[in-house]
């Protein structure tokens, strides 16, 4: 049952999405915010945190989760160290996701060419 709900979150995010694209002039990059923001907010109520254990890894795969993600890690270090918590405490879950984000699209970078 969890593989099932964990396709229908990630199908009903990548249908949210598409229907914002075609039906509105926000680009892909808005909508990347928008679902960052929307993560975000669902963690500060606790209600990612429901999702994900009703979906499963499906909750952790899409966008939404980044926005869970460093808004989680900021609560987590700012309850810790402080208000300086806040920041540095923001990307103690993300790290790892960024640094690949950032290595593969360097290798990648390296192997292809742009178009013009």
């Amino acid at each position: 049952m969890i593989y099932l709900n964990s396709f229908l979150f990630c199908g009903f995010i990548c249908l949210i999405g598409q229907l914002i694209l075609d039906y509105s002039k926000l680009t892909p990059g808005h909508i990347t915010t928008i679902f960052v923001v929307l993560g975000t907010f669902l963690d500060v109520f606790n209600i990612y945190d429901k999702i994900i254990l009703w979906a499963g890894g499906g909750a952790c795969v899409p966008i939404t989760s980044f926005g869970h993600l460093l808004i989680h890690g900021a609560m987590g270090t700012s309850s810790e160290i402080g208000y300086m918590g806040l920041m540095s405490g923001m990307f103690n879950l993300t790290a790892s996701g960024i640094t690949a984000a950032i290595v593969f699209s360097f290798l990648l970078s390296l192997i292809f060419k742009p178009k013009n």
